[in-house]
């Protein structure tokens, strides 16, 4: 299940047996803070779920929430890992991150169930915390996936666009894209898997990914995929001559990462045939192949760890789609 709505619904049962919870957010991080902006927890009295960041910075935030739990108003905490910090949070490894502390009862619980549903539904929804409101709202095409505006200490305003942050386009539906449909579904990625073999025994096996779409040819493949700064294909068709066809239909569009599964001799050929029919060159070399960080992967299971790690590279390191 994917961590952002196992959350929300721990949250939305807790509410519903009229329990007081804590919601604590990173609002910003900076540095090598554990806690990254949007990492949420859920804190009750006799239980937790999720994370903003972990050891004893956490464990000191889990106690405070737990102890003013239910009579209490939202605040935000600053907070310093460097020893000898006013505000130090008992870590050293540097950075800065600001949580938010915000307490719901019953009274939020139908916000609460909202936000479940547009992340299940993939519906999108802007959430807006404050100091006096928590609610959400419709998504009209922000830039961000996070902001946070602060004029003191006791006025604020985080928003962050909910549910998925990231797309993931799998073309080929075979052993290996069924072990990378299981690991990327733990991450911030709605995935959607292509094939044109509709009684393809993985296909029926894989219940890791978002949607499922067998086309009839992969001739139309650029009909179901757009450009996007936040998608990121992942090409492992049956054989060289149906990569070919996705790369031809999809090489002019602008994605954030796009890989293609190949050894190094058979792509090399493949991409030195399409610069001599006139593609772009600069285009070509910015396709991922041979795929995946070189770890001398060869299962399907070693070789899906090796492309996530790739993807997870470029996600938090380059900020330019391809």
């Amino acid at each position: 299940m994917n961590k952002e709505l196992e959350i929300w619904q721990f949250a939305a049962e807790k509410l519903k047996r009229n329990e007081s919870v804590m919601l604590l957010v990173v609002a910003e991080s900076s540095g090598s803070s554990p806690g990254r902006q949007g990492f949420k927890m859920i804190v009750a009295k006799s239980e937790m779920c999720g994370s903003v960041g972990g050891g004893v910075m956490e464990v000191k935030l889990v106690e405070q929430a737990k102890s003013q739990i239910p009579s209490f108003k939202s605040k935000i905490i600053e907070q310093v890992h460097r020893r000898n910090s006013p505000a130090a949070s008992g870590m050293i490894c540097s950075g800065r991150q600001t949580i938010i502390l915000f307490q719901f009862d019953s009274s939020h619980l139908k916000i609460v169930r909202a936000i479940v549903s547009a992340i299940k539904n993939g519906q999108p929804k802007i959430l807006r915390i404050s100091s006096l409101k928590f609610e959400i709202s419709d998504y009209r095409a922000e830039s961000f996936d996070f902001k946070f505006e602060q004029s003191d200490e006791n006025n604020f305003l985080y928003r962050e666009k909910l549910g998925f942050k990231n797309k993931l386009y799998i073309i080929g539906g075979g052993h290996c894209a069924l072990a990378l449909s299981e690991i990327m579904s733990k991450m911030d990625f709605y995935i959607t898997l292509f094939d044109d073999r509709p009684n393809l025994n993985t296909l029926s096996k894989n219940k890791f990914v978002h949607a499922k779409k067998i086309v009839e040819s992969y001739a139309e493949i650029d009909e179901f995929i757009s450009s996007g700064a936040s998608h990121f294909v992942v090409v492992m068709t049956l054989g060289y001559k149906s990569d070919e066809i996705v790369i031809r239909k999809l090489l002019d569009k602008n994605f954030r990462y796009f890989g293609v599964l190949g050894s190094r001799a058979k792509m090399a050929r493949l991409l030195k045939e399409l610069k001599k029919e006139g593609f772009s060159g600069k285009k070509l070399n910015q396709i991922h192949t041979p795929i995946g960080l070189p770890i001398n992967s060869r299962t399907p299971e070693e070789i899906a760890v090796s492309i996530a790690a790739e993807i997870i590279r470029v996600k938090n390191y380059e900020s330019e789609p391809h």
